[in-house]
């Protein structure tokens, strides 16, 4: 009895190739090869290691049906994102289970394409192109560096790591606090790059004795700063831990990199520094301020590269819908209509790193999102693509919009002038001025006011130094019994006092 799963290949060139070649080669295969799929006019009709190639894509689904197919894989790593859309389209009508193989960025080893194949993912289905990067630009400044990455365990942190690792730097130091994911990337590390010289370092971007040691002994070239903290919703209910982390920390990094003359510091920056309604929004665009003004002087370059939600990342709306559909539902989401700009995470990687190659210093670079996601069709497509049906076997949920989240997010601010690159994935925004001496003042303020713990206060201070913030009170006020009329700055002022 055979109970091979019979497999259909779409794709009849070298990646194509290779599968079917490791499948031949494999006695005990669990496969059998019922056709190919490739769009080539040319291929059609003929043969590729005597398995014929049976048509295009417009005949997926009906050579599934006709020869029964079990399970399909597309194996065209470079295929273009509209493209793969429309192929992934086709397929999903099917009722067979689907293999991907991912860009050849993603490829960690090229030699055994056949081992990158994977399930359907839910960014396979985002139209976004495969990246041609600059790589001897890139190499040009990591190549024998020593280059630093604070928040090195993290989602985007981590991948920088990798993308860094394929350049050949000096030493990479893995900066974070927390040691189980800088663990685990050090061992993979390990693995794919024996000859890459790397580093752990346990510390807190907030600890700036702990960097000012480390920044001495190490003397990093380059400094791609990804620690922060991110989650909307926890840093409204934690301003000062925001303010602390984010804003003071970034500046404690920054000083060491001047401090210790490193040649590039590159803030990694997010859309929601856009016209903030968060805490955090407001914070990161707060950052993006001081390395504008630490550029001013010294040796250093130091930019910010800015882009939208990365898929599969950390607390991601992926991780936590599959999350949720894994446990039976609800799906839950905050708007029918609520929308988000999405990129992958090697894509947002891969990109910072070109990026990083243009900077001159004082530079916003915004990296081209595409077209926002509405955010209810992510959940639709998840659950359909868990096998399940909508709102039959998995319910969604509205919930209501959370305290600082925007329904639409902005790449740009209204003053800011951009312009293009020699990639035309990554734009550049001219600096907007900014009174150095005010500034600096209101940042002494916000440290004191940090101090106090009064959420209304730090906000309040936030939005002194980030003109752009807007907040909502909700019921901030409870404390202040019996005043009839609220003063804002007189509010700041007394917490102020009280937190000397």
């Amino acid at each position: 009895m055979n109970n091979k799963k019979r497999l259909l290949i779409i794709g009849g060139g070298t990646a194509g190739r290779t599968v079917i070649n490791r499948i031949k080669e494999n006695p005990i295969s669990k496969y059998e090869i019922v056709g190919i799929i490739d769009d080539n006019p040319k291929k059609q009709g003929n043969y590729i290691r005597g398995i014929k190639v049976i048509g295009g894509r417009e005949d997926i689904i009906r050579v599934c049906s006709e020869k029964q197919v079990d399970i399909i894989m597309l194996t065209i790593p470079s295929i273009y994102a509209n493209d793969k859309v429309d192929i992934l389209n086709m397929c999903s009508e099917t009722d067979c289970d689907i293999k991907v193989m991912p860009s050849l960025s993603e490829i960690k080893d090229k030699k055994n394409l056949h081992k990158s194949l994977r399930s359907l993912r839910i960014e396979d289905l985002l139209a976004r192109d495969p990246i041609l990067l600059d790589n001897e630009k890139i190499s040009g400044y990591l190549k024998d560096k020593v280059v630093m990455v604070t928040g090195g365990g993290g989602s985007i942190g981590s991948e920088l790591c990798r993308q860094i690792a394929r350049f050949h730097p000096r030493k990479i130091v893995i900066f974070d606090i927390y040691e189980n994911n800088a663990f685990d990337l050090h061992n993979e590390l390990n693995t794919f790059f024996p000859n890459l010289d790397s580093e752990i370092v346990i510390g807190s971007v907030r600890d700036n004795e702990r960097l000012n040691k480390v920044f001495a002994q190490l003397r990093p070239d380059i400094v791609f700063h990804a620690a922060a903290h991110k989650h909307v919703p926890l840093m409204e209910n934690n301003p000062s831990e925001a303010v602390k982390n984010n804003v003071f920390g970034t500046i404690n990094v920054a000083s060491c990199a001047k401090k210790y003359n490193a040649s590039k510091f590159i803030l990694i920056s997010t859309d929601k520094a856009v016209n903030p309604t968060s805490v955090m929004g407001a914070t990161k665009r707060l950052c993006e301020m001081v390395i504008q003004l630490m550029n001013d002087e010294g040796e250093t370059d130091f930019v910010a590269v800015r882009f939208g939600n990365v898929l599969g990342s950390n607390g991601s709306v992926v991780n936590i819908f599959k999350s949720q559909i894994r446990n039976g539902g609800p799906v839950t989401l905050t708007h029918k209509d609520i929308t988000r700009y999405f990129m992958t995470i090697s894509e947002a990687a891969q990109l910072v790193l070109e990026a990083a190659s243009y900077a001159h210093g004082g530079e916003i670079y915004v990296l081209e999102m595409g077209h926002q996601v509405r955010i209810y069709d992510l959940a639709i497509n998840m659950i359909k693509l868990s096998g399940l049906e909508p709102f039959k076997d998995i319910e969604i949920k509205i919930t209501g919009l959370r305290a600082g989240e925007k329904l639409h997010e902005e790449l740009l601010m209204d003053e800011e002038e951009v312009f293009d690159t020699a990639n035309n994935k990554i734009h550049v925004a001219k600096p907007i001025d900014i009174n150095r001496t005010e500034f600096e003042k209101d940042l002494i303020d916000l440290r004191n006011v940090v101090k106090s713990q009064d959420n209304l206060a730090i906000r309040m201070a936030l939005a002194d130094v980030v003109k752009t913030y807007t907040f909502e009170s909700f019921d901030d006020f409870s404390y202040m019994l019996g005043m009839d009329v609220v003063n804002f700055k007189d509010i700041k002022k007394r917490v102020a006092a009280e937190a000397y």
